[in-house]
C-alpha cells in the first residue's frame, strides 16, 4: 500500500515501510514525509517480499516483531534474492532490545538498529543518508550512460552534461547541509588497511579536537589513537564488513586533549566496478556519556544487591551477637581461672569484627542507623589524631592543619572518625609504612573539607574507578576485606556529602571528604559517671523481645544490674502486661513479629502512659523505620552489660530529675 507522494520531484528515492501497526506506519510516514522521497508502505512480510519483486527500493524500514513472518526471516529472505540482497534494512523494534537480538539483527543483514519511539528527527536523518547513497549510486549510473550517449550525440548531449553536474552540486550542498546539522560524524574511508579516510564531515572536530582535513592527511590517525586493546576488534570488524556488507563496532578513541572517549561506528561497504576499489560509508557516535551511566548504573544496582543481601542478615547475625557477647559478659562475671577468661575475650573479640563487618557493609549500602549531630572538623581531627598517630606507626609523618577557625557540620562523629582511620590506615599501607600523611580542615562554600592526602604509590585508573566497590581490594589475601572504603564511600552519600579522589600511579593519592555546612552548635559534653562498674537501679523494667536466646540474655543483665524485670515476646503481650502494672521503662527490640513493630509500640506506650520512658533496641530496621528511631532513644545491637546499663541510668536518672524539678515547682 503506497503512501501519500509529493509531485514533481524526479531526484526521489522509495522508500518500504514494513509494520504490522497502522499507527507505527503512519507516524512513520509523516515523519519522512518531508525528506520528499515516495514513502510505500506493507503490512506483513509477505506483503514486503510482493512489493521487492517489482519495485526497488532505497532503504527498509523493518518492524522486528510481527505476526506470522517476522523481521528475522523477512530480513533473510530478502538478502537471499539477487534483487533484493544489497537494499539497506533498518530495523524498528520496541520489543528487542537486548544485545543477543541486536547481534541477530545485524547477522541477518541489517544496517542499523533503532528503537520505538523513533525520535523523527533521528530517524529522517538515517533514512536521508541512506536514500542520497542510493540516489548517488543511481546517478553514477545514470551519468555513465549519459558519457555513452554523448560519444555518439556530442554537441547534442553538452547542455545535458551540464545540467547533470550542476544536479550532482546541488545534491552534494544539500548532502553537506544535512551532515552539519546532525549530531553525528559521517564518513568514508578506504577498503584497505588502515582503512584511511577519504572524507570526514565537520561535526568530528568538537568530537575529537583534530579538524577534518587532519584525518585525511593523516591515513594513520584512525586506527592509530584507537585504544590499545581495541585496535584488533575494529580492524577484525572493518575486515568482515567486506563480506557482510555492513559494520558496527564500538571503541575507545583518544581526543586531542589526551583523553579517551567512546565511539559507536557502524556504517556499509560500498563496493567499486573494479577489484579493490569502492569505500566504506560510515557514521561515529559519541556514547561516552551513555557508558558513565551505565556503570553508574550498575554501581547503584550492586549497592542496592548488597545492602539487601545485608538487611536481610543483619538483624538475626547482630542478634546472634548479642548472644554470643552476652553470654560471654556473664561467663566473665563468675569465672575467675585467667585461662577461662582470656578464651572469653577472645570470643568477645571475634564477635566484636563480627559486628564490625556487619556495620561495613550496612554504611557501604546506607542503610545503618546514624546519629548525626554538630560537630566542629577541627576538634574532631584534633582529639582523634592520637589513634591515627598509633594506627599509621612511626615510620609515618602525621602533618595536621593548624587552622583553628571552627568548620561546624552535621554528622555521625563515630562513623566520621571511623572514615579516617580507614582513610589513613590505607595511606600507611600505600607508603609501605613510610611518608607523609597530611590532614586539612576547610570550609569551601556551603561543605566542610577533611582533606587525607598521602606520599604513597597512588593508584592508575582502573582502580579509582573501583576503588569504593564492595570488596574490592588491591592488598594482599588476609590484609583486607574490601569493605573499609566502601564503608567511606556510604557514611558520605548517607549523611548527605560526597567523596572525591585525585591520585596517578607514583604520586600519592589525595581524598576529600565533603559535608554540608550546619547552623547549629556542639552540646556540651555530658558528665563523665563517677562509678568504675556498671551502675545499676532498682526500678521495673518491662522487656519485649522475641527471640528466645536473646530474651535470656537481657534479662540476666537487668537482674544482675538489680531491676525489676517482666517480659513479653511482642507488642500485644507489652500491651497487656502495660495495662497490669506500672512500669518506670519499656526496653524494646525494634524487629518483632504480629504486625506492630518496636517504634509503633513504644508509641502506642508513650500515649497511654506518658510518664513510662522508652528505650529501643536493633541489629537492623531497614531504610523505612531509620527516620523514625529519632523520635527515642536507641542502643545498637550487639550491646554488652556496660553499656547497657549506661544507658538505663541515663535515661532513668534524667526522669528523676525531671519529676524533682516538677515537685518543687
Amino acid at each position: 500500500m503506497a503512501a501519500r507522494k509529493p509531485a514533481g520531484d524526479p531526484a526521489r528515492a522509495r522508500v518500504l515501510i514494513v509494520d504490522d501497526d497502522e499507527r507505527n506506519a503512519f507516524a512513520a510516514t509523516e515523519a519522512l514525509e518531508v525528506l520528499g522521497h515516495e514513502l510505500v508502505v506493507a503490512r506483513s512480510g509477505e506483503e514486503a517480499l510482493r512489493l521487492l519483486l517489482t519495485q526497488r527500493f532505497a532503504v527498509i524500514l523493518l518492524d522486528l516483531h510481527m505476526p506470522g513472518m517476522d523481521g528475522y526471516e523477512t530480513a533473510r529472505l530478502i538478502r537471499e534474492h539477487p534483487r533484493t540482497r544489497d537494499t539497506p534494512i533498518v530495523f524498528v523494534t520496541a520489543v528487542f532490545r537486548d544485545e543477543a537480538h541486536i547481534f541477530q539483527a545485524y547477522q541477518v543483514g541489517a544496517v542499523d538498529v533503532v528503537f520505538k519511539p523513533v525520535d523523527p528527527f533521528i530517524l529522517r536523518a538515517k533514512v536521508a543518508v541512506l536514500a542520497d547513497l542510493h540516489l548517488k549510486t543511481e546517478e553514477i549510473a545514470r551519468r555513465a550512460e549519459e558519457r555513452h550517449r554523448l560519444l555518439r550525440e556530442n554537441a547534442a548531449n553538452a547542455e545535458a552534461r551540464l545540467n547533470a553536474e550542476l544536479a550532482l552540486r546541488q545534491t552534494r550542498e544539500r548532502q553537506d547541509a544535512i551532515l552539519k546539522s546532525l549530531p553525528v560524524v559521517f564518513t568514508s574511508r578506504a577498503t584497505l588497511h588502515p582503512f584511511a579516510a577519504l572524507f570526514v564531515s565537520d561535526s568530528i572536530t568538537p568530537l575529537t579536537g583534530f579538524e577534518p582535513a587532519r584525518f585525511i592527511e593523516d591515513p594513520e590517525i584512525g586506527l592509530g589513537r584507537i585504544h590499545p586493546d581495541d585496535v584488533e576488534g575494529v580492524v577484525d570488524c572493518l575486515m568482515k564488513a567486506a563480506e557482510t556488507g555492513a559494520y558496527a563496532c564500538e571503541y575507545r578513541w583518544q581526543c586531542a586533549d589526551g583523553e579517551y572517549r567512546s565511539f559507536l561506528d557502524q556504517g556499509v561497504w560500498v563496493p567499486g566496478e573494479a577489484e579493490g576499489e569502492g569505500e566504506i560509508l560510515g557514521t561515529l557516535l559519541d556514547v561516552t556519556d551513555r557508558r558513565r551511566l551505565e556503570e553508574q548504573l550498575s554501581q547503584a544496582r550492586k549497592m542496592e544487591a548488597v545492602g539487601q543481601l545485608t538487611g536481610g542478615i543483619a538483624h538475626d547475625f547482630n542478634n546472634l551477637l548479642t548472644v554470643v557477647l552476652g553470654n560471654a559478659d556473664i561467663l566473665m562475671r563468675r569465672i575467675e581461672d585467667e585461662k577461662t577468661r582470656r578464651q572469653l575475650e577472645a570470643i568477645k573479640l571475634a564477635a566484636d569484627r563480627g559486628h564490625t563487618l556487619t556495620r561495613q557493609l550496612l554504611a557501604f549500602s546506607r542503610r545503618q542507623t546514624l546519629n548525626p549531630e554538630a560537630i566542629d572538623l577541627h576538634q574532631l581531627v584534633r582529639a582523634f589524631s592520637p589513634l591515627i598517630r598509633q594506627a599509621i606507626g612511626e615510620g609515618v609523618i602525621l602533618d595536621l592543619s593548624a587552622d583553628p577557625t571552627p568548620v561546624f557540620v552535621l554528622a555521625d562523629a563515630n562513623q566520621l572518625e571511623n572514615a579516617l582511620l580507614n582513610l589513613a590506615v590505607n595511606a600507611r599501607d600505600a607508603m609501605e609504612g613510610e611518608g607523609v600523611l597530611t590532614i586539612t580542615v576547610a570550609a569551601a562554600g556551603d561543605q566542610g573539607v577533611i582533606t587525607v592526602s598521602d606520599t604513597g604509590s597512588g593508584m592508575s585508573d582502573e582502580t579509582r574507578r573501583r576503588l569504593f566497590e564492595p570488596f574490592y581490594t588491591t592488598k594482599e589475601v588476609g590484609r583486607g576485606s574490601g569493605l573499609g572504603l566502601s564503608q567511606v564511600y556510604g557514611f558520605l552519600q548517607q549523611s548527605g556529602g560526597k567523596v572525591e579522589i585525585e591520585s596517578a600511579v607514583g604520586e600519592g593519592s589525595t581524598f576529600r571528604l565533603l559535608l554540608p555546612l550546619t547552623d547549629r552548635r556542639p552540646e556540651a559534653a555530658p558528665a563523665e559517671a563517677e562509678a568504675s562498674g556498671a551502675q545499676g537501679g532498682s526500678e521495673r523494667v518491662l522487656i519485649v523481645e522475641d527471640d528466645p536466646a536473646v530474651l535470656s540474655v537481657c534479662l540476666d543483665m537487668l537482674q544482675s544490674l538489680g531491676y525489676r524485670c517482666e517480659v513479653a515476646v511482642d507488642a500485644a503481650g507489652a500491651l497487656g502486661r502495660l495495662e497490669e502494672r506500672p512500669f518506670d521503662l519499656l526496653f524494646s527490640d525494634v524487629v518483632m513479629p504480629g504486625g506492630v513493630n518496636g517504634i509503633e509500640l513504644a508509641r502506642r506506650a508513650r500515649a497511654a502512659h506518658p510518664r513510662l520512658e522508652i528505650l529501643l533496641t536493633s541489629g537492623y530496621v531497614g531504610e523505612a523505620a531509620l527516620d523514625d528511631l529519632h523520635e527515642f532513644d536507641v542502643i545498637e545491637k550487639p550491646y554488652e552489660r556496660a553499656a547497657l546499663a549506661g544507658r538505663l541510668r541515663a535515661i532513668l536518672d534524667c526522669e528523676t530529675r525531671r519529676a524533682e524539678a516538677e515537685a518543687a515547682c
